[in-house]
């Protein structure tokens, strides 16, 4: 292959605006996101970031443009017809149910692949279990690549875990339905510069081991250097940069909208 060649987006978003009465959140933007890469998403309050997601993941359908993911239209889909797409997200502030246990809540996230029918679950009991053992042995898999500890305790109530642990646990129930792209919205929102560094450990560790996964990551300027392969910057739901890390923080329009004008990330 040609190593000129642009590979074919996983997703494709042109012309893509959301109008809020008078205000547009997300204003004409075009962004090409490839396969089992990590795309850095930044921005100040208010460019666009958490909109972008909503409209990603169908919570909004967009005042216009197009999504394209592996080929396909996706705008106008709802949440769980585009979760079954292969598009899987976690959200700013935890979306946890604390009075289930982890293992139910991560089954919350592999719902596509659970059999909901009365007569299988009634009376299949056989095959019942099998398939529950199967749930238990993928779940004890996926929280076994962030921490045993949670592997080993999955049937204990989540809220007896701390935040660093919650966030590993929302990103495993993002991960357990086996989706192509993964959105994850200030994933260490909350949390400890301590913490934030072993969950960016974790992070990297799931792109490494499950390549055929795309992330999209979007908060602080430390978590975005570290783990990305390229990043994009939205201001006013405009996209006014896209490139390499070391040459955003040099861009004067960067700098102007996000860095305050100061020249370098802290």
């Amino acid at each position: 292959m040609n190593p000129n060649t642009k590979p074919t987006p996983l997703l494709s978003c042109e012309g893509l605006s959301m109008h809020f009465g008078g205000l547009a959140a997300l204003d004409h933007l075009d962004l090409d996101v490839n396969p089992g890469e990590i795309l850095g998403l930044l921005g100040p309050n208010g460019s666009g970031k958490t909109t972008f997601f909503n409209v990603i993941t169908g919570i909004y359908r967009p005042s216009g443009g197009r999504v394209r993911f592996e080929g396909r239209d996706i705008q106008g889909l709802g949440p769980q017809a585009i979760n079954r797409r292969g598009i899987a997200r976690t959200f700013q502030r935890s979306r946890l149910c604390l009075e289930l246990s982890i293992f139910d809540n991560l089954m919350i996230g592999d719902h596509n692949r659970l059999n909901h029918g009365l007569i299988f679950n009634l009376f299949q009991r056989r095959r019942f279990t099998r398939e529950l053992e199967g749930h238990i042995e993928r779940a004890r898999r996926m929280l076994a690549t962030f921490s045993t500890t949670l592997a080993d305790n999955m049937f204990v109530d989540v809220g007896s875990f701390p935040m660093i642990d919650r966030r590993r646990i929302e990103i495993c129930r993002a991960l357990i339905g086996g989706p192509r792209l993964l959105l994850l919205d200030e994933p260490s929102a909350g949390m400890t510069h301590e913490e934030t560094r072993q969950l960016m450990i974790d992070i990297i560790g799931v792109a490494r081991q499950s390549q055929d996964v795309t992330i999209i990551i979007e908060h602080e300027m430390n978590v975005i250097r570290r783990i990305t392969d390229r990043c994009v910057v939205l201001n006013f739901g405009r996209k006014i940069f896209e490139g390499a890390y070391d040459e955003m923080v040099r861009h004067p329009d960067v700098q102007e909208a996000y860095l305050g004008g100061k020249g370098e990330a802290a």
